[in-house]
């Protein structure tokens, strides 16, 4: 029978929580769960505890919450509890070489890409923004770089026409999990998976959302537009501005053709959706948000206005 590892998890957001469960699941001792400090979250600005350490504290772990692990003394607590592996999945703290020295067999990071395309804090949004057919998830060898270890496991997804940032999040959660799990029994029988030193071309790197990103250019093409709308959903929502109002775009689509009007025209409006022009093609927005109100499909937001968009 195999020895059950001691393992130490860190992580924070949602992405992280099908991971952790897989690791409580197992035959190992989960010795601590560490997480970001919780932060202010909702109208009233209340601190409220991240997915992880919810669910790590419902299932009796105790979590831990540093800054960061400049200070020795947090150091040392880590090591105090000789892990043989530290997992790390959407953490939000990059680790410095003495923390990634402390477990026995080191430190696997769970990444939600293809590596060494889409390194970075937003893998998955922007592999959708760029248009990409595929990608999947990566169990990671950490070291001192940005996502830079050799990979040990990799799953692959193809990314469908109507995936957006949080349906793609929810699959890659899922089959990392399911990753992280071979992974385990893999070492638990002293047969470590292989490290694969990443290939030096395909390096493209996720850099974090920002809402300033959010705002649609119509003199792009339908194409890109649309692939953004997807990306951003649930988060930051794309906008744009339609005759003088800022609506937030939850669902849109492309429609090809070509048009002699100025990109921003709006082509036509029906119960199907409001038809924009773009540098290339059209973009349908099908699914919409007014300040202050809930998402409604197009043919509610028409319904909804005083006055016609078109004549």
């Amino acid at each position: 029978m195999t020895k059950p590892l001691r393992l130490v998890f860190a992580g924070t957001p949602d992405f992280a929580v099908p991971a952790l469960q897989q690791a409580l699941s197992g035959p190992d001792q989960l010795l601590a769960v560490y997480t970001q400090p919780d932060r202010p979250a909702g109208r009233g600005r209340q601190l409220s505890a991240g997915p992880v350490k919810q669910q790590a504290l419902a299932a009796g772990i105790e979590v831990r919450q540093p800054l960061n692990f400049r200070e020795r003394a947090e150091r040392e607590r880590l090591a105090a509890l000789q892990p043989d592996l530290l997992i790390v999945v959407a953490y939000g703290l990059i680790l410095s070489q003495s923390v990634l020295d402390i477990p026995r067999l080191g430190c696997w990071n769970l990444h939600a890409s293809l590596l060494p395309r889409w390194r970075g804090a937003a893998p998955i949004q922007r592999a959708i923004e760029a248009g990409d057919s595929e990608t999947g998830v990566g169990l990671m060898q950490m070291e001192r770089g940005l996502d830079t270890g050799p990979v040990l496991l990799e799953k692959r997804t193809p990314i469908a026409a109507d995936d957006t940032g949080g349906s793609l999040l929810d699959r890659l959660a899922a089959l990392g999990a399911e990753m992280l799990g071979e992974g385990l029994d893999l070492l638990r029988s002293g047969k470590a998976p292989a490290a694969q030193p990443q290939p030096e071309l395909g390096v493209t790197y996720a850099h974090k959302l920002d809402k300033t990103e959010a705002r649609l250019d119509f003199q792009r093409s339908a194409g890109q537009l649309a692939n953004q709308v997807r990306a951003f959903n649930p988060w930051p929502i794309a906008d744009c501005l339609l005759a003088g109002e800022r609506l937030r775009v939850h669902e849109a689509v492309a429609v090809e053709g070509r048009h002699g009007a100025e990109p921003g025209t709006v082509l036509a409006a029906s119960a199907a959706g409001i038809d924009i022009v773009c540098g290339e093609g059209a973009l349908r927005l099908t699914r919409l948000q007014r300040e202050g109100g809930r998402a409604q499909s197009a043919a509610d937001y028409l319904n909804a206005r005083r006055t016609p968009l078109l004549p």
